[in-house]
Parts: C-alpha cells; structure tokens; sequence
C-alpha cells in the first residue's frame, strides 16, 4: 500500500463517518422536532392553564372575606347562576366572578352543570370558583322573608311591636338593649350622639331607625334588623343635609330631635309651619311648649295633661326646659327631617310662636303670633280634645 492509497483510506473513511452522521440526522430531526412542537405546546397549555387560573377561576380578591348574600332560583343553569354571581355586588362593581364563560365551561368541565341546586348562599370574593361551585352543588333550601313597615313617627317600642308582631323578635329584650346602648354600631351619626350626664336617655338610637318598608330573612336577629333601618338613615341623610345643619346652627343630632317633634305635632301639610315656630322660639331662648315629648315620657296619646305632669323635671320635657328635648322622641321620616331643616321662611319672618289643636280628625292646626291669639284659639279648641 502506497501513501495515496494510505491518504485515500483515510478519506473514504471520513466521508463515510460524516455521511452516516447525516443520515442518523435525517432519522431523529423528525422526532426532535415533535418533542420540541410537544414542549411547546405543553408549555402554552401550562401557560393557559396558569393565566386562566389567575385571571378568572382564582379568587377575585384573596383578602375580601365580606360575606355576600347569592339566590339561585330554582331552574337556574349554569349560565343563570354565572350572571348572578358576576352581578352579585351591584352593578358597575365586580363581581364574586370576573367572567361568565369561564365559569360555564369549568361546570361543564367538572361534571357540575346539572348539579348546581337552588338555594340561599353565603359566598365571598376570597373564594374560587371550584369552591363556590361546590357550595352550590351541596343546596340550600331558600330562605323565607319577612316584610314590614316602619310608619313615620313610630317610637322604638312601636318598632319593637311590629317586628313582634311579624315574629322577627323571639326575644323584645334584645332588640330595646341595642337600641338603649347602641353598641356595635360604627356609624359616626351615633358616634357624635351627646352623653347628658344629668339624664340618661331612653333609647340613644331613638330617631335614627328610618321608616321604611324592609325585607329580611325570617331568622334575621336584632342588630341586623336595626343595622338596616341606620343603613337607611345614613343614606338619607345626605351631605345637603349636613350642610344645611350647619348653617342653622344645628347638629345631626339637634335636627333628628327637632323633626321627631315636628313628626308627632303636626300633619305633612303643616310640618314647615310648625318647624318655623320652633326655630322662633329657639332662637329666643324659650321653652319650645311643645306636649309632644310629654307623651314621649307617659307614653300616651293624651292632649291634657295635669300639672304636675307638666312639672315633670325630665329633660325631655319642653315646657318647662329651653331649647331641644334631651334626644329625638320618636323616628322620623324624610319629609319631617326636611321642614326642620327648611322652615317656612314667611313663619319665621313673621314670627309665630303658638300653634294648638283645631280639628282633631284632620289634624289641622291654628297657629298663633302673639299669646293673647293663642289662648283664645286654646279656649275655643279645647273643648274637642277630651
């Protein structure tokens, strides 16, 4: 063997080692190339997966434990209940879902489509969509409800006989002791409430249980009954309002004690009159006369009372104490709030001072601007009121 024959060797040999790399190539890069199609795609699967799961089935808000009332009716499907539990916040604000297919598709994905029951739930934003499917596959039976009205210038025991009377009170002592002390109750109007150190009064929420028609669970307790009726108040109870009190002078408190009276006083057609008599008087300094809150103190409906009851050395009593009662004496209603805010401002130029009784079954009143008018309007009216 010669040295070109040695060197062709050597290449043939190369040549064949490089060729059958190639061809092993050629076998395998088909391979390759479905391993690496497969990663691909099993890492946009897990990618999905896991955007998905932030975005719509995990919790919408990890740290709102807020308990959140959901009625699925019944005959609800799935795409029923994803629309309820989207919208279950109120409109314009996100929901208990951030989005509906998603929530169809997991039901019909999880086998839970037809098993989701009708019923009352307690959900919250903290929880994932596994998990309040799986609450509303366990069924709640609907809740019943109960409604009732609460009438403008109801007292609080008047309160407390209707809500017996619909059997929402198992237990009236409850419900008079929240109402006394207001404990638990974070609203800053109950917070400014004024501590009289030389009288107590005899309920502190007293003018703050807004009248109204509400609905509430059958076994609804007494703070959430009560929690209600402040809920009420404070949406009424608007900055105007606030605003205006302050121009008069007035607290929140002041203008739910000089409503309280206009309320028990006087018919809606005469509240701005009645409330234009008390504002004159209350700007002079003097004893506002008013029987409305001695019937507050009797509890009695009377329009005659004896000396000593007139006497009486309570706080409340505004025939004998200048300025407001010691606190409101009953629940008024808007309309009442309102004409203690706004007066009748031709009353109030002319200053009236008096008002009694003219027709005791249509309420009207006779109103007064001088005491010598009102005794004559006293002897001529009285008769009626036996």
């Amino acid at each position: 063997m010669n040295k070109h024959d040695g060197d062709n060797i050597l290449h043939d040999d190369f040549i064949g080692t490089r060729s059958g790399k190639g061809r092993a190539w050629r076998l395998i890069r088909p391979f390759v190339v479905i391993l690496l199609s497969l990663a691909l795609a099993l890492f946009c699967v897990w990618f999905g997966i896991d955007y998905l799961l932030d975005e719509y089935i995990n919790p919408v808000d990890v740290n709102d434990a807020t308990p959140i009332v959901v009625v699925v009716d019944k005959g609800d499907g799935a795409s029923d209940v994803a629309k309820t539990l989207y919208e279950a916040c109120g409109e314009g604000k996100e929901g208990l879902i951030s989005n509906k297919a998603v929530f169809k598709i997991y039901c019909d994905f999880a086998g839970k489509a037809n098993k989701l029951k009708a019923g009352t739930y307690i959900l919250s934003k903290n929880m994932d969509i596994p998990q309040m499917v799986e609450e509303i596959c366990k069924g709640n039976p609907p809740k019943a409800s109960v409604k009732f009205t609460i009438k403008e210038g109801q007292t609080v025991e008047d309160i407390a006989r209707v809500l017996s009377q619909e059997g929402l009170l198992k237990d009236p002592d409850d419900f008079f002791e929240l109402c006394r002390n207001a404990e638990g109750f974070e609203y800053d109007f109950i917070k400014d409430i004024p501590v009289n150190p030389d009288e107590k009064r005899s309920f502190k929420l007293e003018g703050y249980l807004f009248p109204d028609t509400y609905m509430v669970f059958e076994d609804a307790n007494a703070r959430t009954i009560i929690n209600k009726m402040l809920l009420r108040f404070f949406e009424i109870f608007t900055d105007e309002y606030i605003m205006r009190a302050q121009e008069l002078g007035l607290s929140i408190d002041d203008v739910v004690s000089l409503a309280s009276m206009i309320e028990r006083e006087a018919k809606t057609a005469d509240f701005k009159k009645v409330s234009a008599v008390f504002h004159n008087r209350l700007k002079r300094g003097e004893p506002l006369g008013s029987d409305a809150p001695l019937q507050y103190i009797y509890k009695t409906n009377t329009l005659l009372f004896t000396e000593e009851q007139i006497n009486n050395p309570s706080l409340y009593n505004t025939r004998i104490h200048p300025g407001l009662p010691l606190g409101p004496i009953s629940n008024p209603g808007k309309t009442a709030i309102e004409a203690a805010l706004y007066p009748d401002e031709e009353f109030i130029k002319q200053e009236y001072l008096y008002f009694c009784l003219k027709d005791t079954e249509t309420g009207e009143l006779a109103f007064a601007k001088t005491l010598e008018e009102h005794n004559e309007n006293v002897a001529q009216y009285s008769p009626g009121w036996r």
